[in-house]
């Protein structure tokens, strides 16, 4: 048998494909099977509704069922976070909007126990002209800790990550995210280690993982620039991957890119036609 693109790579981790930007050519509830077609048995979502956090309870049923029935395990979740490419992004830290937050956490809660999922990812807010910053850290604290404790009750891991691109949002480096998680006194919140975001921040990734590695709960990846799949850009993922499960990390890697082709055409460096470790 040829080597599994694992192999080739350098390291064992296995893939999940995030089906909030993988399989966009079908419906939502359609990408899980999707994904079990080409091989993954592992997917993550953002939050599947954007406007919405408390969506009715017959689309959470319907999102489940869609899960259960393609034969997948959702291994990663986002909480509701506003609109991501708009000023709102990261309600969890803007007053006007916290109280969203607060209330989407029992649904997400709901929905990760019902799937078994073990991370869910709490994205920092964007930063607003009517709050100091540190009022909003503040708030960021309390949200992320309250959120700590109702995954803790359901044996899960809250993350937080870097953003990019042109909106206020403050996490840009590893350091930025170490110092928030700090912040908060629970144990079972991790840094999720998104290598396109921090590359597109200019962060030195060799120095962010020689320094923090041990505190990832979850990494997410793309090529830079152009957060295209692997292979269309200039990151070193196979070291980067390597080191990262060398230093004691064995979860999965999220496919978080922006296919520059069809999604089925972009994984061609997956090497589909093999049996690979997924």
């Amino acid at each position: 048998m040829t080597p599994g693109f694992n192999d080739y790579m350098g390291h064992l981790l296995p893939y999940a494909a995030n089906c909030s930007l993988l399989f966009t050519e079908v419906e939502l509830l359609q990408r899980p099977t999707a994904a079990r077609a080409a091989g993954f048995e592992a997917i993550e979502f953002w939050w599947p509704w954007p406007h919405q956090p408390v969506p009715p309870d017959a689309e959470i049923d319907a999102f489940i069922a869609a899960i259960r029935d393609a034969g997948v395990q959702l291994i990663g979740l986002n909480f509701f976070a506003g609109d991501l490419a708009g000023p709102d992004c990261g309600v969890l830290s803007i007053p006007a909007r916290s109280a969203e937050f607060r209330d989407n956490i029992a649904v997400t809660m709901g929905i990760g126990d019902a799937l078994g999922v073990r991370a869910f990812n709490a994205l920092y807010g964007n930063r607003v002209n009517d709050v100091r910053p540190a009022q909003q850290d503040d708030l960021a604290t309390e949200n992320l800790t309250v959120a700590a404790k109702a995954a803790a009750a359901i044996g899960a891991t809250v993350l937080v990550e870097p953003g990019s691109g042109p909106k206020p949002y403050p996490l840009r480096t590893s350091g930025d995210v170490i110092a928030a998680l700090d912040r908060v006194h629970a144990p079972n919140i991790g840094f999720l280690c998104d290598l396109f975001h921090l590359a597109n921040n200019g962060d030195n990734i060799d120095a962010a993982l020689a320094a923090y590695a041990y505190r990832i709960a979850h990494v997410q990846i793309a090529d830079h620039p152009g957060r295209g799949e692997p292979g269309t850009g200039t990151l070193d993922l196979s070291r980067y991957l390597s080191t990262i499960e060398a230093s004691g990390y064995s979860g999965h890697v999220g496919l978080e890119y922006i296919p520059t082709t069809t999604t089925i055409d972009s994984l061609r460096w997956l090497r589909q036609e093999k049996v690979i470790q997924l």
